[in-house]
């Protein structure tokens, strides 16, 4: 990306804080990249603060597509002239609001490219109706090769190429429907090109480079493993999503001091032992089982465990709905993204004295103004 695009003049809009590290180390931030999370440090996520390339602050996800086609219309407000460039993981993109600066831009139809980093993941394995989409969307792989050679081929037929290739148009769109996947983004207003190898340097810039000056927005699908290059994360990627001091060359992580259970593992224990015994328990998390712990429980009672992807407002209004069919719901969600539903906790549960338990996982009592006893 910023080999191809002239950064910082292009702006890159990062969805999520994990997807930043590379590029913080390759724009001025190598030597202090060791303060990573420390006091004063470097900062974990993407910070307009400390640095020109850092176009918008980003910790959670979903974020990108919005805030990338307000920079594409402010730019052609203002009679400016840049590109901008959205990333976003496959995880980020079953968020609501990520569909909703899809369709939004879909609809004006600025200049913009959404670079889409599909590796089966986000922190666990991706779940949804979307991720099911993408795979198939790879699958139709061939498809897509065999299109764009008939294509190059009907236009290189001198004076009436053209007109037999507006034929074969027409035809595919009647067709196309029926037989080949990977075509929501292109009804939605989107150029899709790809899927492509994300870990071919060469593919990558060739494609960036062919669409980087399009006058419509494009999505360009890239395919990548995460983990790639280091067989520890490549064979266990939930457990490295977020390492723990470890030696780079064993992969073997640090010893931590024997200690009480986490709050973590007493809550999820405890939750298995209840629902065991009470069957109107179901559970639920917005794609952070392993964070929240309800990983156990999954594979204690999966057909009551409910992962619903980075969605947290739909996880909060979803079990609002259990609730009023006599079940208790148990939504787990880190209390730094729980306020994203703060609107459906209020209206969708408060209002209604719904029965809904709200465990909020990485979070003091004070901050939480709530009550320590």
């Amino acid at each position: 990306l910023h080999y191809v695009f002239d950064t910082p003049r292009d702006l890159l809009v990062w969805d999520v804080g994990h997807q930043c590290y590379p590029h913080k180390v390759i724009t001025g931030r190598r030597e202090r990249f060791h303060t990573l999370r420390t006091y004063g440090g470097v900062s974990g996520f993407l910070k307009r603060e400390e640095s020109e390339y850092d176009t918008f602050n980003a910790g959670h996800a979903s974020t990108s597509i919005s805030a990338a086609l307000g920079m594409a219309v402010a730019r052609d407000l203002r009679g400016e002239d840049y590109r901008v460039v959205a990333i976003i993981g496959d995880g980020g993109l079953t968020g609501g609001m990520a569909m909703e600066g899809r369709n939004q831009a879909g609809y004006l139809g600025r200049k913009l490219m959404l670079i889409l980093n599909d590796n089966e993941m986000s922190i666990s394995p991706n779940v949804g109706a979307m991720q099911g989409y993408l795979n198939r969307i790879i699958r139709g792989q061939p498809y897509r090769r065999l299109k764009d050679d008939i294509e190059r081929f009907l236009l290189a037929i001198p004076k009436v190429g053209e007109g037999m290739l507006k034929l074969a148009k027409q035809a595919e769109h009647m067709a196309k429907q029926l037989v080949v996947p990977g075509l929501l983004f292109e009804e939605l207003g989107f150029k899709y090109v790809g899927p492509i190898n994300g870990h071919s340097i060469p593919q990558l810039v060739a494609t960036l480079r062919e669409y980087k000056d399009a006058s419509h927005p494009v999505l360009v699908h890239v395919v990548t493993r995460k983990g790639k290059g280091y067989e520890p994360a490549e064979a266990d990627p939930v457990f490295w999503h977020g390492a723990t001091p470890f030696s780079v060359e064993t992969g073997q992580v640090a010893q931590k001091k024997p200690g009480p259970p986490s709050y973590t593992k007493v809550f999820a224990e405890t939750l298995v032992e209840l629902a065991k015994k009470d069957p109107r328990i179901v559970a639920i998390t917005a794609a952070m089982p392993e964070g929240t712990g309800l990983d156990l429980f999954a594979k204690a009672i999966p057909e009551r465990f409910f992962d619903v992807g980075i969605c947290e407002q739909h996880a909060v209004t979803f079990a609002a709905g259990l609730a009023t069919r006599g079940l208790r719901p148990v939504v787990a969600i880190y209390s730094t993204f729980l306020q994203r539903a703060y609107d459906q906790i209020f209206h969708d549960v408060c209002l209604m004295h719904l029965p809904v338990v709200f465990v909020l996982d990485r979070v003091l009592a004070g901050e939480a103004g709530i009550d320590a006893d």
